[in-house]
């Protein structure tokens, strides 16, 4: 609590001006500063803290025996962001905070630098810019921090992985974030695992088993380790629950993972480009077969899709999907031996939250399809340009027609030019003519990106996103043009090209379109 200019004074009745010393007159007492911050806990959370985001189980610092309201913490920091709480559980508390938003944590020394306390907008957070090892002092008090520097990142240590399996799962993957049915590397000896395969620019980590997020997965030392075509920028990783660190690949190609689990070691081979095959598929019909499908597996009742009016290589379905599976083909062949379009791998889950990946291949064999966990209504979009398939479920989601109402609208990501900063979003132009359409050009990298209504520090807000994660931005502009307004699955768009775009969303259309300037 800040306390400026707070007046204690009794005074009493002046019997001459020139009269001074009375009994019943006091000197006036001021008080300029900061009152100590009175607490028993102290908390830090971040991805740079041991203990990442988890504001249930936050990081604890311990209070000194010379003052209780002097706090130390002396151990390992991840280059990442980082504020400290009194207590744990709640977003909505009171936070200490730097007197700047990116206020640098480093191998500079700090000694007694101010910082603030206050709960909400704007979230201004430590940037702790090199790992290592660091000695923190917080004085409650006098309302300072200290930071030493102490030496490089120790060892992490290494007890060999006993695991018959392996998998890696992102949107860098064939998989996409499907942890369900990731991508199983081979088993080569006892502790090496090996991948050899495409990876699309994006992230990636890896895992010894399917279906919970909550387990403990193999990552980088540090959050976006990049692996390119000279490898993998660190060889060691971590075997952890938090912070949630991931590789991201650079430059899509096809690779050679090798991953050592006994060393805690990775290489990254890149063998060759992608082979850019994916030509438009030149099509005037789309078919849907498969026991998922209300024509189920006779060709003779194939369920036709209808093509775009504006575009020849869109194309859409709305009915009622029952579980299932089930694949696509561009004409009727009761001899099953037509090529299919098919997900890009075995079992790809289609259900209320969209489709697990967007990508799609056109073969003949292996024989994959898709798997509907949940029956129900959607719209399925085919784009045959840009080899993807969104996924919508529309079944009870009558309210979702209603316009969004709003007079203002944000995107974020580190496909943006805020990046990810809830203190530096990008802000879209509402048109003069239509309250619901917002606009916005400028550059975007290659990235992720999502939009709010309002900024929220907290995350923890709805957020405009597409129907399926993913969903790919670029020269052609966005693979699907329908977007959904909800707190998860945390659906992203992916931009795959750097370049000038004019987007433009329509809140009562529940509609995206990005256009390719140059």
């Amino acid at each position: 609590m800040k306390l400026k200019n707070i007046l204690y004074a009794f005074t009493g009745l002046a019997i001459a001006s020139s009269v001074t010393g009375c009994d019943g007159e006091k000197d006036l007492i001021i008080i300029d500063g900061n009152l100590p911050i009175k607490t028993s806990t102290l908390y830090m959370v971040g991805d740079a803290t041991p203990n990442g985001w988890s504001i249930d189980a936050p990081t604890a610092l311990e209070a000194s025996k010379e003052d209780p309201l002097v706090f130390t913490w002396e151990g390992t920091l991840n280059a990442g962001e980082m504020k400290l709480c009194l207590t744990s559980g709640s977003w909505d508390a009171p936070f200490i905070r730097p007197m700047s938003n990116g206020d640098e944590i480093g191998k500079a020394e700090i000694s007694g630098a101010e910082f603030q306390m206050h709960a909400g907008d704007p979230d201004e957070k430590w940037k702790v810019t090199d790992a290592g090892v660091y000695h923190l002092t917080f004085d409650l008090r006098n309302w300072t921090m200290s930071s030493t520097w102490l030496r490089g990142q120790d060892a992490p240590e290494i007890k060999p992985i006993e695991t018959d399996v392996l998998y890696i799962v992102g949107d860098a993957t064939p998989a996409g974030w499907n942890i369900d049915a990731p991508v199983a590397l081979e088993k080569k000896s006892a502790y090496i695992f090996e991948f050899d395969g495409p990876l699309m620019a994006g992230e990636f980590k890896a895992c010894i088993s399917t279906g919970d997020w909550g387990v403990e997965f193999i990552r980088p030392l540090s959050d976006g380790c990049k692996i390119d075509k000279s490898g993998a920028e660190s060889d060691d990783f971590v075997f952890v629950a938090n912070p949630d660190h991931k590789w991201r690949v650079a430059d899509a190609g096809i690779y050679h993972l090798t991953f050592d689990l006994e060393k805690y070691t990775i290489t990254a081979i890149f063998k060759e480009e992608l082979a850019n095959d994916k030509n438009p598929i030149e099509s005037a019909t789309l078919y849907m077969i498969g026991d998922a499908t209300p024509g189920g597996w006779s060709m003779d009742e194939a369920t036709a899709y209808t093509v775009s009016d504006d575009n020849k290589y869109i194309f859409s379905w709305e009915g009622e999907l029952v579980e299932g599976s089930m694949k696509a083909c561009l004409e009727p062949d009761g001899t099953f031996s037509c090529p299919f379009i098919r997900p890009v791998t075995a079992n790809c889950e289609i259900s209320s939250s969209g489709v697990a990946s967007p990508d799609f291949v056109y073969t003949t064999n292996p024989d994959d399809q898709w798997r509907v966990t949940e029956a129900g209504t959607y719209r399925i979009i085919f784009d045959l340009e840009n080899w993807t398939i969104s996924v919508k479920s529309i079944a009870g989601n009558d309210d979702e027609t209603e316009p969004l109402e709003t007079t203002t609208l944000y995107m974020i990501g580190d496909a943006t030019p805020g990046g990810w900063s809830m203190d530096d979003l990008t802000a879209l132009t509402v048109d003069s003519n239509d309250r619901y359409v917002f606009t916005w050009e400028g550059n975007l990298k290659i990235g992720e990106m999502k939009a709010c209504l309002q900024p929220d520090g907290t995350f923890s807000c709805p957020f405009l996103r597409p129907s399926v994660d993913g969903c790919r931005i670029g020269e052609s502009g966005v693979a699907s043009s329908d977007l959904i307004y909800t707190t998860d699955p945390d659906n992203k768009w992916k931009v795959e090209k750097e370049g000038r775009y004019k987007l433009t969303f329509n809140l009562k259309k529940w509609t995206i379109e990005a256009d390719y300037l140059d």
